[in-house]
């Protein structure tokens, strides 16, 4: 199994209890086909680079995951169906990025336990 990165948008139309209720679909799908979570970030509304279907916010939403090469394309499948989402950007992680990532996280955690964050 490989570590995977997805960051999707969420069209910014939507309530905050529908947000959720996407962003749980996701979850759900990945447990359901054997992905692992590994983390997952919730980045709230921000504004887009250039707008997409007219709009020029979205939430994102960050979910690492492990999962096999196979289910890579089930999901981005069923993530171009989803008229909530409004892009979305999967990348496969090597050994470095995994570091990083891990480190990142660990620097974070220590910063919020100081009372830094």
């Amino acid at each position: 199994m490989n570590q995977y990165e997805t960051v999707f948008i969420v069209t910014p139309v939507l309530s905050d209890e529908q947000m959720k209720e996407a962003v749980k679909k996701y979850q759900g799908y990945l447990i359901e086909n054997g992905a692992e979570i590994v983390h997952e970030e919730h980045w709230g509304m921000r504004r887009l680079s250039y707008p997409i279907q007219k709009k020029s916010t979205g939430f994102y939403h960050l979910v690492e995951y492990k999962a096999s090469g196979e289910f890579i394309a089930e999901l981005e499948l069923s993530l171009k169906r989803d008229e909530r989402i409004i892009r979305f950007l999967t990348v496969k992680l090597d050994k470095h990025a995994i570091a990083y990532n891990e480190k990142k996280r660990k620097k974070v955690k220590d910063a919020k336990e100081k009372g830094e964050a």
